[in-house]
């Protein structure tokens, strides 16, 4: 008997509602290039979410004025309370005609005006989202009444009830669509989601509890969502962190702020979309952490007018054939000078690169390297190579941190190598692809506090095949790498092997062989005698 699939099931599904969304859209006159395709999908589902988000706040106004004695269907509560509402917890208030349930009630003819009329009226009235959207997203593209129908009430399935507050659920989707339509969306572009365990490893490890927390390459916000989720677990009030950011990307600037706006985390994107390298929109300003999974060995960044740039001032010009140490010297830059703690992704390549050899070389000199963590392949859906985990700090002479006691580790760097941390596979995806686990995010947050922390001793803190503390003078010998298998033990596991047993075992199994061989051929040659024939 087939196994009946309930109601629950299906509208808890986010990847097959996507799913009927992108056949959908396929199939669908006019829909566009895969960037329309995307950036239709997002604001659909950011008038969902943030129509969701209305509906609930009013509902528990009327709980609270019903709790009080007022009666919310009065017309005079109506007016002193409803209309042009505010909301404690960030909540925004809509016009009549950018509320979902107008939206979703409105006659499939007249769907792509009623849209678009939603997004004019969020943008006249909510300065916070202004600058979000395209105007006539919907009437340029003008998808016909049937096809924009069935997108709309695919997206009205996805529910933060459903599928939870706690998740970023624009970029999830963000994701999706990355994954399906974008097979020419490179990290290049700028298109690139980072994984909720990535983000959740470096979040957990450096800990942007308070202050100032900046991405020079945004994306759509995932980083500053999940730090946030981070930060509401270990004490409950995003407030205490502001956000900075700067997205190339016009598209998905305008995504990130949505993404923000969502969510009521206080931020500062800049006034437009902008590359971090020739339009510095935060130039000046020095920050408390800064996180970030800039474009992999990315091509092409390099201007003219960067070749005397003050970022490269105590380091040396960066190689042209790619932007990973430029990227590196911007970002320290943006550090506060005696406190500030970064931490990115970047290219196995930048650990070891020629051409960048005299930067990191001052780079460990000055002891702004703390740890080099190399992760396991396969993290990425978009990408299959293995990256590394950088941590700068610019205080390693120790004292309080996070109600942590540090002990002193200049000219010390921690590394760590997690290649072979494979063994948690992702289901249901179409190309292979691993995780970190929470206990596993948790481990390696273990062993970097432990390092940092008073009465460890650098010298000796190691576990062979997985990390080491290691000298400067140590990393100088080795030609200024930081490749972290030139400093981790690797045990020879065939050392393990006892010799003269396994020879002697080899050498007894040979002669029982021989032997038979023996025994089968002097059989043999009985058999021909008996029957008259001889074998020579």
């Amino acid at each position: 008997m087939a196994k009946r699939t309930t109601k629950k099931e299906e509208t808890l599904n986010l990847d097959a509602i996507l799913f009927k969304c992108r056949d959908i859209l396929r199939n669908a006159k006019n829909s566009g290039s895969f960037f329309e395709k995307r950036d239709m999908m997002l604001t659909l589902v950011f008038l969902r979410f943030i129509g969701e988000k209305y509906e609930d706040g009013v509902a528990k106004l009327r709980e609270k004025l019903i709790a009080e004695g007022l009666d919310p269907d009065d017309e005079n509560i109506i007016k002193a309370f409803f209309e042009d509402a505010t909301f404690a917890d960030g909540t925004f208030d809509l016009p009549k005609e950018s509320q979902w349930n107008t939206i979703i009630n409105t006659p499939a003819p007249q769907l792509n005006v009623a849209l678009d009329t939603a997004l004019k009226g969020i943008n006249s009235t909510n300065t916070q989202l202004k600058g979000c959207f395209v105007e006539g997203t919907f009437t340029q593209r003008n998808l016909g009444a049937n096809d924009i129908k069935k997108v709309v009430d695919e997206v009205n399935k996805i529910s933060h009830k459903a599928f939870g507050e706690e998740k970023d659920l624009i970029g999830r989707v963000y994701e999706y669509f990355l994954k399906e339509f974008a097979v020419n969306a490179t990290k290049e572009e700028g298109e690139f989601y980072t994984p909720h365990d990535v983000v959740q490893l470096i979040a957990t490890v450096i800990e942007p509890f308070d202050g100032t927390l900046y991405d020079p390459c945004c994306g759509s916000g995932g980083m500053f969502i999940q730090s946030s989720e981070l930060v509401k677990a270990k004490q409950g009030d995003i407030s205490t962190i502001n956000v900075y950011g700067q997205e190339k990307e016009a598209a998905t600037y305008r995504l990130a702020k949505m993404n923000l706006a969502l969510r009521g985390i206080s931020h500062n994107l800049g006034d437009e979309s902008d590359s971090s390298f020739l339009n510095d929109l935060h130039k000046g300003l020095y920050f408390d952490y800064i996180m970030a999974n800039p474009p992999f060995n990315l091509k092409g960044w390099w201007d003219d007018n960067l070749k005397n740039d003050a970022r490269w001032t105590d380091y040396g010009t960066p190689p042209e054939s790619n932007a990973n140490y430029a990227w590196i010297l911007h970002m320290l830059s943006h550090l506060k000078p005696l406190s500030g703690v970064g931490g990115f992704l970047l290219a196995n390549g930048a650990l070891g690169d020629s051409d960048a050899l005299d930067i990191r070389r001052k780079l460990i000199e000055n002891d702004k390297v703390e740890a080099i963590i190399i992760l396991p392949r396969e993290l990425f859906i978009t990408t299959d190579i293995s990256v590394t985990f950088w941590i700068l700090n610019q205080n390693k002479k120790g004292g309080k941190y996070h109600g942590r006691q540090l002990r002193n580790r200049e000219r010390e760097i921690l590394f760590m190598d997690l290649r072979q941390w494979t063994e948690n596979p992702v289901k249901g995806e179409q190309k292979k692809k691993v995780q970190l686990t929470a206990e596993q995010i948790q481990r390696v947050a273990d062993i970097y506090h432990q390092w940092q922390a008073e009465g460890t001793d650098g010298k000796n803190y190691a576990v062979p095949e997985l990390y080491r503390s290691v000298s400067i003078d140590e990393i100088e010998k080795n030609n200024w790498t930081l490749v972290p298998s030139k400093y981790i033990e690797f045990i020879d596991h065939d050392l393990e092997i006892d010799y003269p047993k396994e020879m002697a075992r080899i050498q007894q199994e040979m002669k029982a062989l021989m032997q038979q061989e023996k025994d089968s051929q002097k059989k043999l040659e009985e058999a021909f005698k008996g029957i008259g024939y001889s074998i020579e």
